[in-house]
This record gives structure tokens, C-alpha cells and sequence, in this order.
């Protein structure tokens, strides 16, 4: 008999990847994997009431149980379909009696001679311990697979780059760079080199120069976008990020001179190449995800090796998967303005990247520039799931804690770029900053009133459409009561 976790003890193992967005909206339904596992999702500004005057005490109760389960979804989900029960059971006193061993064990056997590897040796142990907890008491968000505890330890790691960021802070400049020194000795010898020039002899285009652009970091360019519109799922959006990042570019340049580019390097070969065809591989895997039909079978049932080792990887993949609509023809002025918040915070997480490694000089290929890009990456997903299901559905009430972390963690690192880079920004020119964050609202307004038109002229496309009836006459001048009603066919091509 398969079952279903409680979410705290055992996490869950079916990758909820999508919110709730679909089913039924009776609360004694059973739980459903994926989007369908909570009730039908309401669109931002309309009322819900169950019978028309909505003050019934019945109705109010089930509004709230509504409200507490769409929240449980998002931020802490529950695992459908246990199979495994042993690993999905709470084994809380034998993890206990097993760190707590492991620490004694390094505590009583190591050299304590050197000071250094003594300070590394005490921080590890409280990383360890603190993702310990983390795997205990923390959230799991909206995903489950692998399984939760993995991600209750990424929301660990993400605390934990919070606390780091709040403490480094409350340091001066001198104090910061040692403590990178401290980490890795090799960053005394690397300065930035202000002198070197960027975008120069732009009139040459030859194929040698152009090749010499398609570096690996263009490959992490093309990459990194698929990651964006795998996360995201909306061209609209994603052409919004990508256009005005290179707005960003040209504002931000005279502070950060690698954003210098020849204008062949920045339209064609980011925002066209890189960043298009990120965009379009990316949004092809979802729909590929999307098509495909989701039946999981337990690893019990399968009898062969083969068949086993099979199903264990598609762990790693996710549970279910469904289409997501950041706006439709009748978003509401909040929902719009929600989806502009996010194109712009975007752009200020990219630019903290740039920031961070230009103050404190560090090479783009230090691990710390790229351990920072992962996690970074990593933290993103669940929080764009918890952003998304606060701005479309009308019963979660609060945002979900990853998220509310990850802003959180955007706003310490700007703020940490700004304390630490004041000399930096004391060339800043007003101007353009007010130009850019003018330009930002404007692209982004008009991106997404694009997007909502265009939904709302395939919508009038679609329903004006006759359709034969078996007289030969259209549909338009039939009084049958299918009347304006959309074939399955039309009503798929639309979503």
C-alpha cells in the first residue's frame, strides 16, 4: 500500500516542480501529484464564495482550509506515493548519535598545531551541524525530487549565504579582502585591470575575431539562458530580461568597463545567438516536459535490474510538469505590476554578480565567482515556483520562505556592493541611473502589455472562428447551445 508523507520527518518524492494551477476544487478530493495537487487556482481579483453572499461559516472554513493547503504546497510539500518508506521515515535520534560521533572522533584524532586548519576544521563543523538542522526543521519548498531533504539543505546553504552576507556587512574593506585572502592566499597577486580596453576596433569583423568570442564563457552564456527559460517559461519575460540587460550594459559601462562590447558582440552574438537560442532550447524542453505523460511506478514493482537502475535516475527528474501563465487577458494592474517587479530584480541580480567579483577582484573563473553563480542558480528555482504561485493564485496569502530568503539575500548583496564600492560609485553619473531605471520601467511595461495583447487577440482569434455545424451552416448563425463554446483542438492550440 503506497503512502503519503507528512512533510516534516520524511520529505517528498514526487517533484512537485509546478504550483498549484489545475483540478478540482472540492477539499475532500484526494491529493494529486504535481500542479493538480491542490485546488483549482482562482485568478488574482476574483471573489471566491461559495454561494454568492460568501458569509456562511461553512464557506469561510473551507476558504481557510483552502488558503493553509495551497501554502503547505508551496512551501513545504508532501510527498505522494511512498514507496520506500525507509527513506522517507524520520530517523532523527540516529542521525544525532551519528554526527555526533563523527565530531568526536575528528575532535580527538586531528593535528591541532596549525591555527588555520584548526579555524576551517571549527566553521566546517558548524556548516555541518547547521545543515543538519536544516534537513530537521527547515522547509522543503515546492519541489520534492530527488528528494526533500536536498532541499532542505540548499534552503540550509541559502541561510547560511544570508548570514555570511549580514556579517560581512558589518566589516570594513580591508577586513573583507583579508578574509578572502584568508580563503585563497592566490587572490593577493590578481587586480583589476582598469587600463585595459574593451570594444575597440569594432569596424573589424572577421571570422577569426568573431571565433575568438565563443569562448566558454558564451557557452555558459547559451546555457544560463536555457536555465532562465526553464525557470521563467514565458518568451515575453524572457526577451524583456534579455533586451534590457543589454540597456543595463550600456549605463553601467562607464563603471564596469568589461560591459564594453562592439555592437556586433552585443546584438548579435549575445542577444541573438546566445541569448535566443538559450531562450528557444530552454522553452523546447519545457514543452517537451509538458507533452509527456507522467505514471510513476514504485522501484518495488519493476522486476528487472535494468528496469530498476531506470527508475532510480528518473528520480532525478522531475515528478510533473505543467504550462504556467504569468499573465492572461484579464490579469489584474497588481499581477502586472508583479511580473515587472520580477524583470527588474532580475536585472539587479545580475548585477550584483558583476559587482561583487569588479570590488573585491576576483577572476571570473575563481571558484567563489562560480560557486556564487551555482547556488545562486540553484536558490532561484524554488524561489521563482513560491514568486509565481503568490502573484497567479489568489488563496496564497504569503510568499514562501525561499523566496522571501532570496530577496533578502539580492537586497544584502547590493548593499554590500554599494558600502564596499564607494569610490566606484562616486563616478557614477546620475543621469544615466535615472535613465536606466526610466528605460527598465518602460521596457517592462511594454514587454508585458505586449505579452497580455497578444494573449487577448489569439483569445478573440480563436473564439470568433466559426465552425461548420452538419447543415453546412456556421456556428455563427446557429442557435444550438454550443454556441461560442472552443473545440478541444482550439482550446489547446490557445494555452
Amino acid at each position: 500500500m503506497k503512502k503519503r508523507s507528512s512533510s516534516r520527518g520524511t520529505p517528498p518524492v514526487g517533484e512537485g516542480d509546478h504550483p498549484p494551477t489545475s483540478s478540482s476544487s472540492s477539499t475532500s478530493a484526494p491529493y494529486k501529484p504535481g500542479a493538480a495537487s491542490a485546488p483549482a487556482t482562482p485568478t488574482k481579483g476574483r471573489r471566491d464564495g461559495s454561494d454568492g453572499s460568501g458569509s456562511s461559516a461553512g464557506a469561510r472554513r473551507k476558504r481557510k482550509e483552502e488558503i493553509a493547503q495551497t501554502f503547505v504546497i508551496v512551501n513545504e510539500r508532501p510527498v505522494d506515493d511512498i514507496s520506500l518508506d525507509f527513506f522517507y521515515k524520520p530517523h532523527t535520534i540516529t542521525l544525532l548519535a551519528v554526527s555526533v560521533l563523527a565530531v568526536m572522533y575528528f575532535a580527538f584524532v586531528r593535528n591541532e598545531a596549525n591555527v588555520d586548519e584548526n579555524l576551517w576544521a571549527g566553521l566546517l563543523c558548524i556548516v555541518f551541524f547547521f545543515l543538519i538542522v536544516s534537513v530537521i526543521a527547515f522547509p522543503n519548498g515546492p519541489f520534492t525530487r530527488p528528494h526533500p531533504a536536498v532541499w532542505r539543505i540548499l534552503f540550509g546553504c541559502s541561510v547560511l549565504y544570508l548570514l555570511t552576507l549580514q556579517f560581512l556587512m558589518f566589516q570594513n574593506y580591508p577586513t573583507i579582502r583579508s578574509i578572502f585572502y584568508w580563503i585563497d592566499p592566490k587572490l593577493k597577486n590578481f587586480h583589476i585591470d582598469m587600463e585595459k580596453e574593451y570594444g575597440v576596433n569594432c569596424s573589424d569583423i572577421s571570422w577569426d575575431r568573431v571565433k575568438g568570442h565563443l569562448d566558454v564563457f558564451a557557452w555558459g552564456h547559451f546555457l544560463g539562458w536555457a536555465f532562465k527559460a526553464i525557470l521563467i517559461r514565458h518568451m515575453g519575460i524572457l526577451w524583456a530580461i534579455s533586451v534590457m540587460w543589454e540597456i543595463t550594459e550600456i549605463t553601467f559601462a562607464h563603471l564596469l568597463p568589461n560591459f564594453i562590447e562592439c555592437w556586433w558582440d552585443a546584438l548579435i552574438l549575445d542577444v541573438i545567438i546566445c541569448n535566443g537560442l538559450g531562450i528557444w532550447m530552454g522553452l523546447k524542453i519545457c514543452q517537451i516536459l509538458e507533452m509527456r505523460e507522467y505514471k510513476w511506478a514504485s522501484i518495488k514493482d519493476i522486476s528487472t535490474t535494468t528496469g530498476k537502475i531506470k527508475r532510480a535516475m528518473l528520480q532525478f527528474t522531475p515528478e510533473s510538469w505543467s504550462a504556467i501563465r504569468w499573465l492572461d487577458p484579464k490579469s489584474t494592474a497588481m499581477r502586472f505590476a508583479a511580473v515587472i517587479q520580477l524583470v527588474i530584480f532580475w536585472q539587479v541580480t545580475e548585477l550584483n554578480t558583476f559587482f561583487l567579483k569588479h570590488i573585491f577582484e576576483m577572476p571570473p573563473d575563481h571558484f567563489i565567482v562560480i560557486g556564487r553563480l551555482i547556488f545562486i542558480g540553484l536558490f532561484v528555482a524554488p524561489s521563482v515556483r513560491q514568486y509565481y504561485v503568490y502573484v497567479t493564485d489568489t488563496r496564497c496569502k504569503r510568499v514562501g520562505t525561499q523566496c522571501w530568503v532570496y530577496g533578502a539575500i539580492m537586497v544584502s548583496e547590493a548593499i554590500l556592493c554599494i558600502k564596499n564600492g564607494k569610490e566606484l560609485f562616486e563616478r557614477t553619473q546620475a543621469i544615466n541611473i535615472v535613465l536606466w531605471l526610466t528605460i527598465q520601467v518602460l521596457i517592462s511595461v511594454a514587454f508585458v502589455y505586449l505579452a497580455v495583447w497578444w494573449q487577448q487577440r489569439q483569445l478573440k482569434k480563436v473564439s470568433s472562428t466559426p465552425t461548420k455545424s452538419k447543415g453546412g451552416n456556421s456556428a455563427a448563425h446557429s442557435s444550438s447551445p454550443s454556441k461560442g463554446k472552443l473545440s478541444p483542438q482550439k482550446e489547446k492550440k490557445l494555452k
